[in-house]
């Protein structure tokens, strides 16, 4: 829940620590990590240590004979200040994303949030999910629920663009009598659509739910970040569930948000493989967990380039997706 996918409260409670214990792990996006506070790292590869920020101290071992060894030198502690402090920084943050996961008085095109939130209601409790590495690794970190049984599972380590699909074929190989998710992107499905003829072959029950936005919707917003006006991520799609019936695979397609929860349900109950095509909001504002004076630069600097250039309907589209009607839902 951390890092440049997650949101407030999992950036919060790092800000704010005494002490940063990173276990097995080169956490990635170095501008979320505390600036004062005492970092501990442990792992297995010492030439990791301290690649993304300085270490107090720097601990070469497994995990597990570290904790044996940490254990037993801790005092605990009754003071919850902070752990209470983040909880209600949670709750609080928790309950906004919510209020952006909402069917919109049914119109068209429908927001992501409210797709993942369906999904979550929808799915099985010991459900497999696979997102595509971009937007649909956001929503599934914001919208699903983890509970001790359920798995999420990606391209977290090497951030391969199409995972889903072919990782929800070995899933459903490997686990035969659970539910078994992907979570698409149009470009991510668009790259590995010959995998759909290896569904059906093979005869997996996987179910896929694809959020189609007819752009590669996240390096866009890397592009706005970066004060790029977007360039080259356009999608020319075809119908996806079109193409899912023609190789023998339940497929329906989704326009509005009153007909998602039925389809995905009779998606969820069909026996065999089945593709649900969400048709989803393409100017959908992924908002980070803090926002650094250099993405607001870009942001300004993108929507400067964008009007000069000619194209000022996207910018009234981006407003209109993430603020009019928000704010009128």
């Amino acid at each position: 829940m951390t890092g440049l996918l997650g949101f407030t409260s999992g950036y919060r409670a790092m800000e704010q620590c005494d002490t940063l214990l990173m276990l097995g792990t080169d956490f990635p996006y170095r501008q979320f990590l505390p600036e004062h506070a005492t970092t501990v790292q442990v792992d297995l590869r010492g030439e990791q240590i301290g690649r993304r920020t300085r270490v107090d101290l720097a601990l070469v071992g497994t995990v597990r004979d570290t904790a044996e060894a940490l254990l037993p030198k801790l005092a605990p502690r009754s003071g919850s200040r902070h752990l209470d402090k983040m909880r209600d920084h949670y709750v609080s943050a928790r309950a906004t994303l919510d209020r952006l996961a909402v069917d919109d008085r049914n119109r068209t095109p429908i927001h992501p949030q409210y797709v993942a939130k369906v999904v979550d209601e929808l799915a099985s409790d010991d459900a497999v999910f696979i997102p595509d590495v971009g937007s649909p690794v956001i929503w599934a970190a914001r919208y699903l629920t983890m509970n001790g049984r359920r798995r999420l599972i990606g391209s977290f380590n090497h951030g391969s663009m199409a995972n889903a699909l072919p990782q929800a074929i070995g899933a459903q190989a490997a686990f035969a009598d659970r539910q078994v998710v992907a979570l698409s992107g149009d470009g991510g499905l668009a790259m590995m659509l010959g995998d759909l003829i290896t569904l059906k072959q093979q005869r997996h029950p996987v179910k896929i739910v694809v959020f189609n936005n007819g752009a590669l919707s996240f390096v866009e917003l890397e592009m706005k970040a970066e004060g790029m006006v977007n360039f080259g991520t356009d999608l020319d799609n075809p119908n996806f569930a079109d193409v899912a019936t023609a190789l023998g695979i339940h497929g329906r397609r989704v326009e509005r948000p009153h007909d998602l929860a039925d389809v995905l349900r009779d998606a969820f109950a069909h026996p065999g493989p089945a593709l649900v095509e969400v048709m989803t909001a393409r100017q959908e504002l992924t908002i980070p967990p803090t926002i650094k004076f250099e993405q607001v630069k870009g942001f300004a600097l993108y929507a400067a380039r964008t009007v000069l250039s000619g194209r000022g309907d996207e910018l009234l589209e981006l407003a209109h997706t993430n603020v009019v009607r928000h704010l009128s839902s």
